[in-house]
């Protein structure tokens, strides 16, 4: 049985800023633009008290908690204590899949022994991480991805939760639907009117029901709810294309704010172009629906693109041709036509996938 730990940093963004600015300690902060049109890229346990949350219109936010203080992003800083973060990571396993730059999976089946667990192995982690950068980590044990991810979400922050084949089925029964991994709001509220509030009544369902209702993801809500996942963590994902999608807990509707997370998913693209030493001509935005419609554009460009700003650039132009008249609950955006940046040796072309995929088969 696969051990794996999923490690969530907590509050990341908000956090890093008030760990190197003392006078935000305690108060509630958003990361992100404050001006009328402004986006909320992240919040504050402090803020989220009151109802701010990432992706949320800066207006509604400042509404919210009128003492809400406004920190511009700062990615550069945030790359750096990831990167600080994930060779902490690889002290333990070189088995390690980042999905953001505040989040991973490990699996740790073959660095673990009858006298170190992995629930041992994650709290040496969240301690050497709190030495190193002075943030707290949130950390789930189970025997896969779904279930470790899950765990890591039970106790926030600064947890340490394990979900053990034992305590699945009974963890999974009771959770409320809307608390399971990969059903958002909308698809909460459609299985509120079938019936389906909690694991229980979702695990009384029939495959063939749930397919009928939901497509393909109707298989995926069928094997999580009884615990089943077999992915492996997988570091190294060979493809013909570099590219990075996200998953929201809630749906997107403002285009601006949509043009925000994908500004975020170019940074992560970049970085692993970067990491392999590769560019491409082809950029590709995947958008998939609140109904779960999936929509893709792609664009061939004349000269090899790399940096993120290039994919921003491109990754909105096509956003907007035409604007989405729906809710988005995902958004991706992949580089193909690659081939190696002048004077890198080889290429590796590879695929981040920020969360597990919405409707796996």
């Amino acid at each position: 049985m696969r051990r794996i730990i999923h490690i969530d940093m907590d509050a990341f963004y908000a956090s890093v800023e008030q760990r190197d600015r003392p006078e935000l300690r305690g108060r509630p902060v958003a990361v992100g633009g404050s001006s009328r049109r402004g986006v909320v890229a992240a919040a504050s346990y402090e803020a989220r008290r009151f109802g701010v949350h990432s992706a949320m219109p800066s207006a509604r936010a400042r509404r919210l908690c009128p003492e809400l203080v406004f920190v511009k992003p700062r990615f550069d800083v945030y790359k750096e204590v990831s990167q600080s973060i994930r060779a902490i990571f690889r002290q333990y396993t070189d088995l390690v899949e980042p999905l953001s730059l505040d989040e991973a999976y490990l699996d740790v089946s073959k660095t673990t022994a009858e006298d170190r667990t992995a629930t041992d192995v994650a709290r040496c982690i969240k301690s050497d991480v709190k030495q190193a950068t002075d943030l707290t980590a949130s950390a789930g044990v189970s025997f896969n991805k779904f279930l470790a991810k899950m765990a890591s979400d039970a106790d926030k922050p600064d947890g340490l939760f394990i979900i053990t084949a034992e305590d699945a089925p009974g963890f999974l029964a009771r959770l409320p639907i809307e608390d399971f991994h990969g059903v958002g709001p909308s698809t909460a509220s459609r299985m509120k009117e079938l019936g389906i509030y909690t694991g229980a009544d979702l695990l009384a369902r029939r495959v063939e029901e749930l397919v009928q209702r939901f497509g393909k993801t109707g298989r995926y809500f069928y094997r999580i709810v009884r615990g089943e996942d077999h992915r492996a963590v997988t570091p190294h994902r060979v493809r013909k294309s570099v590219g990075a999608e996200r998953t929201y807990a809630s749906d997107v509707s403002d285009t601006a704010v949509m043009a925000v997370r994908l500004a975020d998913i170019a940074e992560r693209v970049a970085e692993r172009m970067a990491r392999h030493g590769v560019a491409g001509r082809t950029v590709t935005l995947k958008i998939k629906f609140s109904d779960f419609t999936l929509n893709t554009r792609s664009t061939t460009l004349q000269r090899d693109v790399h940096r993120a700003d290039e994919l921003v650039a491109v990754a909105e132009k096509l956003l907007r041709q035409p604007e989405p008249d729906r809710p988005v609950r995902l958004l991706g955006l992949s580089v193909g036509n690659l081939r190696p940046i002048s004077g890198e040796k080889g290429t590796r072309q590879l695929e981040l996938a920020l969360d597990p995929p919405t409707q796996p088969t």
